[in-house]
């Protein structure tokens, strides 16, 4: 029959787990030395040794000759215990043996002396299952236990055991295996097996079992089964994933807001038989290569991929900004949490046009989005162009002349025939060349104190490239000092909308540009002009309020 290769290739001795030199040799050093602990707990996510290190210990304890802590393999008790013969060995599992009832039946078994080794272990594998009351019942069986037995927990969920359990064990925290020993091993795998693996091919599955060497092993044995020679292409199809071309392109049809596009290299992956839940964990993979690319500037990076890729990751990070790569992370990963409950296919296409059009979203994210491109273009001098298509201007009409003003005819006379000078027309009157005056100043009548501030201009001139938005409200306003206020008259409301926002940003850009141009830090504050006098006297509710402000 055939053995799958993780178990076919699982450690016989400590020496050949992978990964975890940190409990190996502790555990080593304590058999060496025969100091046994009664209950030993290991926690670490799947696939990454607990059971395997477990069964090692189990028999490293019965061994009758230890070799550097590791079991020999060829005395009597490793040899039974690797044919599963002896009943000293036990293994439970909690996830269907987690009531009180079986660890009532336990703690009577135990009592017994081993039937043919030095020692009875008991592995309770997933024992974060057990009831409360199964914990209760083993809690003073696993803090004194007979000599001649040891208990070996293992769980992934750590968590969930209650501290009472944790006091009473030798804990070993398994940590995820790391790319390039995961990679040793699988290339030992294949030479043992007759395989070739690509460089590439090795990345991607390591990527896929993230630190886990059985969900390496697995991948690579569905992969053996397609192809002898295991390629990136092999591995792709394997696991039904989109492939890194693909998380590429779809990326770029992101970023350039091509909803069509999107959906359309969806519909054909989804037509691929590729898993859409994968995908959108592909792709979350992706943008957080992104992330990491934008904002770790160092050599080593912890991606694992291959040169090429990289830099191809580093191409598109250049034209994404940081909070559009945040924001993307944020709907795909509400998403892939929506999938358990909901249609797989429409959460994700669902996401994607929702990145593609952010005016349509109402969640903060978007908002910022469509906030930044809007600064984006005032900062660049876009303007503001109407959605409307623009109408063709119709010509202005000439104007017509204007009528001269009537002039008395006078004919040509004879020397001897002059007109009388009283009887010539007078002369039309010059008109005035001068420029009309210019019109009046709003009367703007300042309350005690209060005086224009001379400087608002520069201030200006700074907002202009420091805040665009704020230089932009701020279109045709005044200010004045009155103390250490700077009162701002700005005709355009949004002005008042910003600086009453939660957002500190645009008060602070008024205070930093001030500050700069006058030195001197100003508190900021709106203008209320003062009401002229004639609109007093001519209102007598308002001459009233006016008396009590006084008073």
């Amino acid at each position: 029959m055939y053995r799958a290769l993780y178990r076919k290739y699982r450690p016989q001795v400590f020496s050949d787990v992978v990964g975890q030199d940190h409990i190996t040799q502790t555990l080593k050093n304590q058999l060496s030395s025969g100091k046994i602990f009664h209950a030993y707990l290991f926690t670490g996510t799947r696939g990454t040794g607990k059971t395997t290190c477990a069964k090692i210990l189990s028999k490293a304890v019965n061994c009758l000759n230890l070799k550097d802590g590791n079991p020999c393999g060829e005395c009597a008790a490793c040899k039974a215990i690797d044919s599963g013969e002896v009943m000293d060995i036990n293994e439970i599992d909690a996830a269907s043996n987690n009531g009180v009832d079986d660890i009532r039946e336990l703690r009577e078994r135990i009592a017994f002396a081993p039937a043919d080794l030095k020692r009875r272990v008991y592995i309770i594998d997933e024992v974060h299952m057990l009831t409360i009351q199964a914990f209760n019942a083993l809690l003073k069986t696993l803090e004194e236990p007979p000599e001649h037995v040891v208990f070996i927990l293992a769980t992934t969920e750590v968590h969930k055991l209650p501290a009472t359990i944790l006091s009473r064990c030798q804990r070993f925290d398994f940590k995820r295996i790391n790319t390039s020993s995961m990679s040793s091993r699988i290339k030992t795998v294949c030479e043992s097996e007759g395989l070739t693996v690509t460089d590439d091919a090795l990345q991607l599955i390591c990527s896929i079992a993230d630190g886990g060497m059985r969900d390496a092993l697995s991948i690579l044995d569905l992969c053996s089964a397609k192809d002898k020679n295991i390629t990136e292409q092999v591995v792709t199809a394997v696991c039904s994933m989109a492939g890194k071309e693909h998380l590429v392109t779809l990326s770029e049809f992101i970023e350039q807001k091509s909803t069509k596009d999107v959906l359309d290299l969806v519909d054909k992956l989804y037509a691929d038989s590729v898993d859409i839940q994968r995908l959108t964990s592909d792709l979350i993979s992706h943008y957080r290569n992104l992330l990491i690319v934008k904002t770790v500037n160092s050599d080593s990076l912890p991606i694992v991929c291959s040169a090429e890729h990289l830099q191809t990751l580093k191409e598109l990070a250049k034209n994404m900004e940081l909070k559009s790569i945040m924001w993307t992370l944020r709907v795909l990963c509400d998403a892939l949490a929506a999938m358990k409950n909901s249609n797989a296919r429409l959460e994700l296409e669902l996401a994607l046009v929702s990145l593609c059009t952010p005016q349509n979203s109402g969640d903060l994210g978007a908002l910022e989005m469509r906030l930044s491109a809007l600064e984006r273009k005032i900062a660049n001098g876009a303007a503001f162009v109407s959605a409307e298509p623009a109408q063709k201007a119709e010509p202005k009409p000439e104007p017509k002349p204007e009528p001269k003003p009537e002039t008395q005819v006078v004919a040509k006379a004879e020397p001897d025939e002059l007109p009388d000078v009283d009887d010539l027309p007078p002369p039309p009157e010059a008109e005035d060349e001068l420029p009309p005056p210019p019109p009046e100043a709003e009367d703007t009548q300042l309350s005690d104190g209060e005086t224009v501030y001379s400087d608002w201009a520069n201030v200006l001139s700074i907002l202009k490239t420091t805040a665009p938005l704020m230089h932009a409200a701020l279109a045709g306003s005044k200010a004045y000092i009155k103390g250490d206020l700077l009162l701002i008259d700005a005709p355009n409301p949004t002005f008042r909308n910003l600086v009453k926002g939660e957002n500190s940003t645009y008060r602070d850009s008024i205070r930093k540009a001030a500050e700069q141009v006058s030195g001197k830090v100003y508190k900021l504050g709106p203008y209320n002009k003062a009401p002229k006098k004639e609109d007093i006297a001519a209102d007598p509710l308002r001459a009233l309020a006016e008396k009590l402000n006084n008073l």
